[in-house]
C-alpha cells in the first residue's frame, strides 16, 4: 500500500459500507437509479422531470429516465453564468449481466415448474448455478387515474424463489476434463416449483405488485443473487459482492459530485454525472450512452441560461469527459491473460484505460486530465493495456465521446471475476476512486 493510499485508510469503512448499501438496494437498473436520486436528494438535489422546463436557477438538479440518471450543479458557477460554461462530466453504467425473465416464461418439465430467461449481457453463466435467485424490476400497469392510463412501479422479492441446479457430476463426468458447457437454452432456465399444477408468472407478479392480473401490462423482471455484499479477506480489505461492474462506479459518481458541489474549484466548470443503462448490450436504446440522453440535456443546460447552439458548441470544446467502467485487475491464476508490461493490482489506485484502436477513448489529452486529477486527490494511477492477441472490451466513452466532440478519457477500478454473478475488488480503491472523480470534476 503506498502512503498516498494509506491516508484515504480513514475513509475506508465509510465507502465500503455505503458501497454496500447502495448494491444491497440496487438489484435493477432502476432501483440503482432510485437510490442514487435519493442519495442527491438528501444531497440537496431537486428532481427535474424531462417534460418540464429545464431550470434556468442556479442549482443542483438531477433527472431521470427509467435506468439512466443525470445530475448536474449550477449553484456554484451562480447567477450570470455565461452560457457556454464548459462541463466536467463523470459517466458511468447502472446494468450488470444476468438472466431477465421472458415475456411468457411458464413451462414444465420433468415434474418442475421453470422459467423462461435470456441472458442479459456477457454473463458467466456458470456462476448463476446454485444460487439463491430473488426477482427485480419495473412493471406498468393499466391506471385511468394517470395521464394515458399507465403507471409504472418498482418492486423486488428477496426470498429465494429461484434456482438453476447444476448437472450432478455422476451424470457428466466430462465435465472435470473438459470443462462445463452451458447452453442458453436448455441448461439456464431456473426452477421455482414442484408439482403438476402450472405455475403463472404473471399471476404471482400482479400478486407482488398488488394489482389485479389483467391491470398488469407488462414487466422488466430480472434475477439477482441474494448473497448480500461484504467485505472479505484476511484483513477485511476486499469487497465481494454482485453488480459491481458497474454499480461501484455509479456510486462513486454519486459520492464524487456531492462532494464536488460542497468544495466547489475556482475556475468556472459545471460538474455533471452520468449514469447510462443498457451498456453490457451495446447502449442503443432511448437510455443508453448512444441515446440523446446525455447531449439534449448539455444542450438543455446551455439553453436555460440564456444561450443557443453556438453556445453548446463552444460549451462541448471545453467539456472534459471521464468514462468509468471497472477495470480487470491481474488474475493470481491466469497472470499470463494479462500484459505483462501492464500488471494492474487491487488497492492500487484507479486505472487509466488505454486501447489503439479505440476500444476505450482514451488520448494524450484525455490521459493527462485525468492523471492529474488523481494527483489532486493524492491517489496513485495505474494504466491498463489489453494484450495484443486479445480482443479488448469496450464501454460507453467512446460513444460519448462521438456524440459530444468532448475530450475523453476512460477509466476503471480493478476487479477480478468481472461478469461473474458475484465479483471481487479492493475496499481501498472505493476510497480512492470516489476522490479522483471529485477531483476531476472541481479542476483546480
Amino acid at each position: 500500500m503506498t502512503d498516498a493510499l494509506r491516508t484515504l485508510s480513514t475513509q475506508v469503512t465509510d465507502v465500503t459500507d455505503g458501497l454496500c448499501a447502495y448494491l444491497d438496494a440496487s438489484p435493477s437498473p432502476f432501483h440503482a437509479v432510485e437510490t442514487a436520486a435519493e442519495l442527491l436528494r438528501q444531497g440537496g438535489f431537486s428532481e427535474v422531470a424531462e417534460c418540464d422546463p429545464t431550470p434556468s436557477a442556479p442549482g443542483r438538479y438531477v433527472v431521470r429516465r427509467a435506468g439512466s440518471l443525470l445530475a448536474w450543479s449550477t449553484a456554484e458557477v451562480g447567477e450570470g453564468r455565461a452560457a457556454h460554461t464548459p462541463y466536467r462530466v463523470v459517466g458511468a453504467h447502472t446494468d450488470s449481466p444476468n438472466l431477465r425473465i421472458k415475456p411468457l416464461p411458464d413451462w414444465s418439465r420433468a415434474g418442475w415448474q421453470m422459467l423462461g430467461v435470456e441472458v442479459y449481457g456477457g454473463a458467466l453463466t456458470n456462476s448463476w448455478l446454485d444460487r439463491d435467485l430473488g426477482l427485480s424490476g419495473r412493471v406498468a400497469v393499466r391506471d385511468d387515474a394517470v395521464t394515458g392510463g399507465i403507471s409504472q412501479r418498482l418492486w423486488r422479492c428477496d426470498d429465494p424463489i429461484l434456482r438453476v441446479s447444476q448437472l450432478a457430476i455422476h451424470l457428466d463426468r466430462t465435465v472435470r476434463s473438459e470443462g462445463l458447457q452451458l447452453n442458453d437454452q436448455l441448461h439456464l432456465a431456473p426452477h421455482w416449483g414442484q408439482g403438476v399444477e402450472r405455475a403463472n408468472f404473471r399471476s404471482w407478479l400482479a400478486e407482488q405488485v398488488g394489482v389485479q392480473a389483467e391491470a398488469l401490462l407488462g414487466f422488466d423482471a430480472m434475477t439477482h443473487d441474494l448473497t448480500p455484499a461484504r467485505r472479505v479477506g484476511a484483513q477485511g480489505e476486499l469487497i465481494a459482492s454482485a453488480r459491481l461492474d458497474n454499480l461501484a462506479t455509479s456510486y462513486a459518481s454519486v459520492r464524487a459530485i456531492l462532494h464536488a458541489v460542497e468544495h466547489p474549484c475556482d475556475g468556472p466548470v459545471i460538474p455533471v454525472i452520468v449514469l447510462f443503462d443498457h451498456e453490457e448490450v451495446g447502449s442503443m436504446s432511448e437510455r443508453g450512452a448512444h441515446s440523446t440522453f446525455l447531449p439534449a440535456w448539455l444542450e438543455r443546460i446551455v439553453m436555460a441560461a440564456g444561450g443557443n447552439r453556438e453556445d453548446y458548441w463552444r460549451a462541448l470544446a471545453s467539456t472534459v469527459i471521464a468514462s468509468g467502467d471497472m477495470a480487470h485487475a491481474t488474475h493470481p491464476n491466469y497472470a499470463e491473460r494479462h500484459e505483462p508490461g501492464h500488471p494492474i493490482m487491487v488497492n492500487a489506485g484507479p486505472v487509466l484505460k488505454v486501447n489503439t484502436n479505440l476500444r476505450y477513448a482514451t488520448d494524450s489529452l484525455g490521459a493527462a486530465t485525468f492523471t492529474l486529477a488523481c494527483e489532486a486527490a493524492g491517489v496513485p494511477m495505474q494504466t491498463f493495456v489489453t494484450r495484443s492477441d486479445l480482443p479488448c472490451g469496450s464501454t460507453v466513452g467512446p460513444m460519448t465521446s462521438a456524440l459530444t466532440g468532448a475530450t475523453t478519457v476512460d477509466f476503471g477500478a480493478p476487479m477480478l471475476s468481472m461478469h461473474s454473478s458475484r465479483e471481487l475488488a479492493g475496499t481501498l480503491d472505493q476510497a480512492g476512486y470516489a476522490a479522483a472523480l471529485a477531483a476531476f470534476l472541481t479542476p483546480a
